[in-house]
């Protein structure tokens, strides 16, 4: 059985990437031993073929930090959620009771995450990786920080002041896009929970979890979040600041920055412009 390689189409005729080339484009970018990282990922846009494909790239990265660092990646579900908004496709409304009945409970362990990409799912699933316990907006990390980052996850307001984003802000992490923009930039959120802009919304969701071994539905609040404008306010805080490092690699673009600076400057811009 036959596979297209892990990065590129077949029809590439770049040479292919390895992990040690990986590790140097890192290194050059600005990646140093003992980072908190938060890296976003998409593999669809290299362009070329990646030797190993997220298991290469994984080790790349946990090569570049090193064992003092601390590697961190979202590893969401937002598939275990209440189905009344879902959308693409959405239900019958006649389903809603069965599902929110019958959906399996959030597990760390278990629960696989939902878009988030390759890199991730290899992530979370790797040996001394620390998944947080939010049913929706959990994290996962590995090394020294792991457990300082991931735990506890409050349900209620999953990417505020009580989330891993914020404990990465505290620690002066790093955030690593690779072949992705600032759409998916998700400590942008963290600007959404802190500015009190106009229109900002609450609402209540809904998930299943265990609650001492038993599988509960439960409700909590939450902010409503948008990610509508991000590539817009990634555009003004690269132009902005001489913060965000760049580099190719084949045809994925890598932008490296300081998380702290980018929060605070989200939370400016969000209250200006929403």
């Amino acid at each position: 059985m036959s596979a297209p390689p892990p990065g590129a189409g077949p029809s590439s005729a770049e040479p292919p990437l390895g992990q040690d080339e990986l590790t140097r484009a890192a290194r050059q970018l600005g990646v140093e031993a003992g980072m908190v990282l938060l890296v976003h990922a998409s593999l669809r846009f290299f362009g070329r073929w990646l030797i190993g494909g997220p298991v290469a790239l994984l080790l790349a990265l946990e090569e570049a930090i090193g064992p003092g660092g601390t590697l961190v990646m979202p590893t969401h579900s937002a598939d275990l959620s209440d189905p009344q908004p879902w959308q693409h496709p959405a239900v019958p409304e006649s389903w809603w009771p069965r599902i929110r009945e019958e959906l399996p409970a959030f597990r760390p362990d278990l629960t696989p995450t939902y878009g988030m990409g390759q890199l991730a799912e290899c992530f979370r699933r790797q040996e001394g990786a620390v998944r947080s316990d939010h049913p929706q907006v959990s994290f996962a990390a590995r090394g020294p920080m792991a457990e300082t980052i991931t735990r506890p996850h409050p349900l209620a307001d999953g990417l505020g002041d009580g989330s891993p984003l914020a404990r990465l802000y505290d620690l002066g992490g790093w955030v690593l896009l690779i072949g992705v923009d600032h759409s998916v930039n998700t400590s942008l959120h963290l600007a959404e929970y802190r500015a009190e802009f106009p229109g900002k919304r609450r609402l209540t969701q809904g998930a299943p979890v265990l609650v001492e071994g038993v599988r509960q539905w439960v409700t909590f609040p939450d902010v409503d979040i948008d990610s509508d404008d991000f590539g817009e306010l990634g555009h003004a805080f690269e132009a902005s600041t001489d913060l965000v490092r760049q580099t190719e690699i084949g045809a994925s673009l890598w932008r490296l920055m300081p998380q702290r600076p980018l929060v605070d400057f989200a939370a400016d811009w969000l209250l200006s412009h929403r």
